[in-house]
C-alpha cells in the first residue's frame, strides 16, 4: 500500500493540447463552403429537376391513358371487372415506375434507385410473411373470380357448409344458410376445398325410402310408387322416376324411390316432401305399406288402448321454388356490392336487389 501511494503521488497531471483558434474558423469556413457548393449545384441542376419532374408527371398521364384505352383490358372488363381494375392499376404503376427510374437516372441518382428497390424488396418480404393468410385469401379471391365456380344466388356446399352465394370479396366468400344466417368462408379454404354447386345443373335428383308390409308384391309396390311420382306436377318425365329394392328383411322389404326436378321451377325439399306423402298414400291404399295409427290412452276407466286410422286429405302441397330468403339475399348482396367480385356475373338464380 505505501508503494502504491508513492506511485500515485509521483504522477504529474497531463495537460491537453489547446485547440488553436485558427482550426475552428477553418472548419467553419469549410462547412460553409460545402453548403454554398451544394446550393450552387442545386441551382445549376434546377433545369434537370424540372425535366425530371416533367418526366414523372408525363408518366402519370401516359399510364392513365394507356390503362384506360388498352384493347385487351377493355375486352377483359366485360368478363371480370375486378381483374380489369387490378390489371389497369398494374399497367399504370409499371409506367409510372419506369418514368421515376428515368428521372432518377437523369439526375445521376442511380445508386439511390438500387437502395430504394432493395429496401422495398426486404419490406415486401417481411410483410409477405406477416400477412401470409391475408395475401393467400386475396390471391385465392382473384383466382375464384377468374374461374367462376359459382354465381350469385347459387346453392353450394363447401367443407360441409351449405348456403346460397351472397358475394365474393377479396377476403372471403359470403354465403347465406337456409336459416338466413351469414356464413363467411376464407377464399383460400374455398379454393382448396371440394366445392359442390347444386345450381350449376338445373336438374336435381331427390330420393326417399319406404318400408313395405310383409308379403307385399315388390313389383307391384315399385310400379305403384313410380306411377304416383310420374303423376306429380314438378317431377320430370326425363330422367324418369325409378324405384330400387334396398333390402328384404324378414318383416318386409325396403324400397328407395328416385325422382328428378327442375330447380328453376320447383323446390327440392318441398317436392320431396309431397312425393313422399303421395307415394306412401298410394302404397297404403293398395295395402302394401303399414297403416299410420294413432293410439289414445284412456286413464279414467282402464289402460285399454283405442286405435283409429288417420285419413289423408286430397289437398296437394306447394312444390314451387321457395322464395323465403330472396329478400334477405337481395339485401345482403346490396350491402356487399361495393366489394363483390361477382357483381357483374349475374345468373337466373340471383334474387332481385
Amino acid at each position: 500500500m505505501p508503494a502504491l501511494l508513492l506511485f500515485m503521488t509521483s504522477l504529474k497531471p497531463v495537460a491537453l493540447p489547446a485547440l488553436p483558434s485558427g482550426d475552428l474558423s477553418d472548419r467553419f469556413a469549410t462547412a460553409l463552403y460545402q453548403v454554398q457548393t451544394k446550393l450552387v449545384a442545386l441551382a445549376a441542376s434546377a433545369p434537370l429537376l424540372l425535366v425530371a419532374l416533367a418526366i414523372v408527371l408525363a408518366s402519370l398521364w401516359l399510364g392513365g391513358l394507356i390503362s384506360r384505352h388498352l384493347l385487351i383490358l377493355n375486352r377483359l372488363s366485360q368478363r371480370n371487372p375486378y381483374l380489369d381494375g387490378l390489371l389497369r392499376g398494374i399497367v399504370k404503376t409499371l409506367i409510372v415506375l419506369a418514368g421515376v427510374l428515368v428521372a432518377l437516372d437523369l439526375l445521376g441518382a442511380t445508386s439511390l434507385v438500387g437502395a430504394v428497390l432493395g429496401s422495398a424488396g426486404v419490406i415486401g418480404l417481411v410483410l409477405g410473411f406477416a400477412f401470409k393468410d391475408i395475401a393467400e385469401n386475396y390471391v385465392a379471391g382473384i383466382l375464384l373470380s377468374l374461374r367462376k365456380p359459382f354465381s350469385p344466388g347459387d346453392t353450394v356446399r363447401v367443407e360441409g357448409h351449405e348456403g346460397k352465394v351472397v358475394a365474393l370479396t377479396s377476403r372471403a366468400t359470403v354465403l347465406m344458410t337456409i336459416e338466413g344466417n351469414h356464413l363467411m368462408l376464407p377464399n383460400a379454404l374455398v379454393f382448396k376445398s371440394v366445392l359442390l354447386n347444386f345450381s350449376r345443373n338445373p336438374k336435381r335428383r331427390f330420393e326417399f325410402e319406404l318400408d313395405l308390409n310383409a308379403g307385399a308384391s315388390l313389383h307391384g309396390a315399385m310400379d305403384t310408387g313410380i306411377s304416383a311420382l310420374a303423376s306429380m306436377e314438378g317431377v320430370l318425365a326425363e330422367p324418369a322416376p325409378a324405384a330400387l329394392i334396398l333390402e328384404i328383411p324378414s318383416g318386409g322389404a325396403r324400397l328407395q324411390f328416385v325422382g328428378w326436378i327442375d330447380q328453376s321451377h320447383n323446390d327440392l325439399a318441398r317436392t320431396r316432401s309431397e312425393a313422399l306423402r303421395r307415394v306412401f298414400k298410394s302404397l297404403q291404399a293398395a295395402g302394401m305399406a303399414p297403416a299410420v295409427q294413432v293410439q289414445h290412452v284412456r286413464l279414467e276407466h282402464s289402460d285399454e288402448n283405442a286405435t283409429r286410422h288417420v285419413h289423408e286429405t286430397e289437398t296437394e302441397r306447394d312444390t314451387s321454388v321457395d322464395h323465403a330468403l330472396d329478400a334477405q339475399l337481395g339485401q345482403a348482396r346490396s350491402e356487399e356490392s361495393s366489394s363483390d367480385l361477382l357483381k357483374h356475373a349475374t345468373t337466373g338464380n340471383e334474387p332481385p336487389p
